[in-house]
């Protein structure tokens, strides 16, 4: 086994390639500043430089996790010294004589400067109709699964655009678990691993009928949404049965710039959803419209079909009516719907967490339609990124 602990520079796995060099350090009583060879500067606290100190006593050189704590020393801390060497920050403490050392691109990676931590925001490409039509991201299922290079670009464009499709897969029953292994586990649910989605008597849901669909995304009875979801044509020659898609961040951008109160209620007021089975009863509450600390749309969570009754506060009915109605109709509008009609060997995948999905209904008396699904985490796939962007 290798010693890492005379090369641990930071604590984890990830390169941090070096592009920029600090020049100056000026020490203050709470933090430093460091300015670059770029003329950025960054402020560092001396609790955080502290807490991050990358030195095998405290990051562990086996798994990279961190074995110190920060209650162990005074919220008072500061540097005995520090000094740059070489483009890297060196620092002693005073309380215990401690000595840290930081690696430059490390550092800049991890820049909290507001400008810094602007750059770092996700931005994800939001899509209509026209856009789509003439974007789709469309891969080839036997390069995506011999390349690894072509694997990653697929995978960052289902995070970014939140679909993609995978053309010429392969059409036998259960080729959807190799291609969900390219990116980790499935996620079984009450559905099962594998889930066949046709026309069934014993139906305990509409998608294993040949009704119609209305925009939705799954499971938003969960209190955590599937993440990926995956549609695999094995066979369509039914008349009808085209997909319907709708990127739910397009819808709430444009109803926060249109509609700012509606917006806020559907973000604000929760929701119940109920899904009722024989042997099983999932039910979840929460807003349609998930937002994170910055305000910014994470997910969507809708399914008229599995709505419970609204139990909001009596002031708030007609509001959360009005506003999820505005959900719905712009939903419906053409200029938002991306329209597809699935051909065996098409595999579409989307964010079940931002896009929904719909199907027209469709008639079996002179064809058959089946389809394969199954899920797939978000972690998974954004984990499956990083590691192919630190390993290629």
């Amino acid at each position: 086994m290798t010693d890492n602990s005379a090369t641990l520079e930071t604590a984890g796995y990830s390169n941090y390639p070096v592009n920029h060099l600090p020049l100056r350090i000026e020490t203050g009583p709470d933090s430093l500043r460091l300015t670059w060879d770029d003329g950025h500067e960054s402020e560092f606290h001396y609790l955080w430089l502290r807490d991050n100190c990358p030195c095998p006593s405290c990051v562990s050189t086996l798994t990279r996790e961190q074995m110190f704590e920060i209650c162990d020393v005074p919220l008072s801390i500061r540097p005995v010294e520090a000094q740059l060497d070489g483009g890297y920050l060196h620092i002693q403490w005073d309380d215990d004589g401690h000595v840290s050392r930081f690696h430059p691109g490390w550092l800049r990676s991890h820049c909290y400067s507001e400008q810094a931590r602007e750059a770092r925001q996700w931005q994800p490409d939001i899509w209509d109709r026209a856009t789509i039509e003439t974007s789709l991201p469309t891969y080839d299922y036997t390069t995506m699964m011999q390349d690894d290079d072509v694997l990653l670009s697929w995978l960052r464009q289902l995070r970014d655009a939140g679909i993609s499709l995978l053309q010429n897969t392969d059409t036998t029953p259960g080729t959807l678990q190799q291609v969900a292994a390219r990116i980790s586990f499935i996620r079984e649910t009450n559905f099962g691993t594998l889930f066949d989605v046709r026309s069934k008597p014993d139906a305990n849901t509409a998608a294993y009928t040949n009704l119609r669909l209305p925009l939705h995304t799954d499971l938003p009875t969960r209190e955590l949404q599937p993440g990926l979801q995956f549609l695999h044509c094995l066979n369509n020659d039914a008349t009808g049965g085209e997909s319907i898609l709708v990127d739910g961040f397009r819808i709430a951008q444009h109803m926060r710039e249109e509609y700012p109160d509606d917006f806020k209620a559907l973000s604000s007021l929760p929701m119940d959803f109920y899904n009722k089975d024989r042997n099983s009863d999932y039910r979840f509450r929460g807003p349609a419209l998930v937002l994170d600390g910055q305000g910014t749309v994470v997910e969507v969570r809708f399914a008229n079909f599995l709505r419970g009754p609204l139990d909001v506060p009596a002031d708030q009915v007609v509001r959360h009516y009005r506003a999820y109605r505005t959900f719905i109709s712009l939903t419906r509008e053409p200029r938002f719907q991306f329209e597809y009609r699935l051909l065996p060997g098409d595999l579409l995948v989307f964010d079940n967490r931002r896009v929904l999905h719909a199907r027209q209904a469709f008639d079996l008396q002179q064809g058959h339609r089946h389809l394969q699904g199954c899920y797939v985490d978000r972690d998974e796939l954004l984990s499956r990124i990083r590691v192919l962007e630190r390993t290629l």
